[in-house]
């Protein structure tokens, strides 16, 4: 369960910003895959109990050492008793438990809020004592927050345009346009000149491909050649690619290992972390894609020392337990830091830096499909 191999070899350090995040957000519709009934039945009985008082943060402290707790108290702001939102709100949960677990210099307030009440929780807990949040989880929540933010807040979802700005409001989210836009400066890195995004229609696929369309044109200033797969006709695929020198696959695992084989061996081909399984098939051997260091690389000194979740997760919701883990070590620098501009944290998520907006951008390593044993 802790890697993607068998098929992958040869993992390079090299990660993305958040932007137009679809409704219903992205990090839960598409990144937060159902979990199993025991996963399911295993992370809901961690949440808070439904009976806490209506108007009082809902709270499970995870208590620090004695003369710690008075220096960061945190407020995990998620919507744990939602029927939509609840089990991610719960993996992210575990996540900010795990690295609280290895590193318990903070005192952190688990409190109950959705898009209805988040705002009124947010100041009942700042009133507390809370002097950093992490969460809402969801947009509408943010922006119910957003004007209430009076203490560092880490917004785990993009920040919408019609938010106001708020020099205390940061973001960290798991948005798709940040991994395409990396593809695409890999490629140029790579020296690629005249890629092919293949694309099968789908939302996901769409913003994949618009987004590196744009950060093609911003660093190669011409536009990117485009085609959208229609499900049959693999001659099609050959023609289209034969001016190529690269190939972003925009599709599904089980489409790309169907349209690969199409393509000339020679020919580059690469793709997000959307292209991930944990048995990758080998028909995708030779493509080169980018993932968390969760999944690419569990033995590194700055993953292996968090848990890993207790129950099976699916591949994508595991993602929401590694965005608890940066979550929480972001949240101890926000607290600590003076100049939140200078924040680096080499995270399970990627490579994270503050960027414009206040945005934690996301450097992802870049990994190949091999062919297997």
């Amino acid at each position: 369960m802790q890697r993607l191999a068998p098929l992958l070899v040869g993992v390079m350090m090299t990660w993305l910003t958040a932007a137009q995040a679809q409704a219903p957000d992205y990090i839960i519709q598409l990144n937060a895959a159902p979990l199993n009934s025991a996963a399911g039945a295993a992370v809901r009985a961690q949440t808070a109990p439904a009976s806490a008082p209506a108007m009082a943060p809902q709270a499970k402290p995870l208590p620090a050492p004695g003369k710690m707790a008075s220096r960061v108290k945190i407020g995990l702001l998620l919507p744990t008793e939602s029927r939509l939102l609840g089990e991610a709100a719960a993996v992210v949960r575990s996540g900010v438990e795990a690295a609280h677990d290895v590193d318990p210099q903070a005192e952190v307030v688990v409190i109950d809020a959705d898009e209805h009440n988040a705002a009124q929780r947010y100041r009942e807990a700042v009133a507390g004592g809370v002097n950093v949040v992490i969460g809402p989880l969801s947009r509408s929540g943010i922006a119910a927050v957003a004007p209430y933010v009076s203490v560092p807040t880490l917004a785990l979802n993009a920040v919408g345009r019609d938010v106001p700005t708020n020099p205390k409001l940061f973001t960290l989210a798991l948005n798709v346009e940040v991994e395409a836009r990396q593809i695409a400066r890999l490629m140029r890195e790579d020296g690629r000149a005249n890629p092919l995004i293949i694309t099968d229609g789908e939302v996901l696929s769409s913003r994949l491909k618009q987004a590196f369309a744009d950060e093609w044109r911003s660093q190669a200033g011409k536009d990117a050649q485009q085609m959208e797969d229609n499900g049959h006709n693999l001659s099609e695929l050959a023609t289209a690619a034969a001016g190529a020198d690269a190939v972003f696959l925009a599709v599904e695992p089980a489409e790309a290992a169907r349209l690969k084989p199409a393509l000339l061996p020679e020919l580059a081909v690469y793709a997000t972390s959307q292209i991930s399984t944990r048995t990758p098939d080998r028909q995708l051997a030779g493509i080169r894609f980018i993932d968390m260091p969760w999944f690419l690389m569990p033995q590194h000194p700055a993953v292996k020392r968090y848990a890993r979740p207790a129950s099976a997760l699916t591949l994508q919701t595991e993602r929401l337990y590694a965005l608890g883990i940066d979550a929480y070590r972001l949240a101890l620098q926000l607290a600590n830091s003076r100049n939140p501009a200078s924040i680096k944290l080499d995270g399970v998520t990627g490579d994270l830096k503050l960027g414009r907006d206040r945005v934690f951008d996301r450097q992802l390593p870049v990994s190949l499909i091999g062919e297997g044993e």
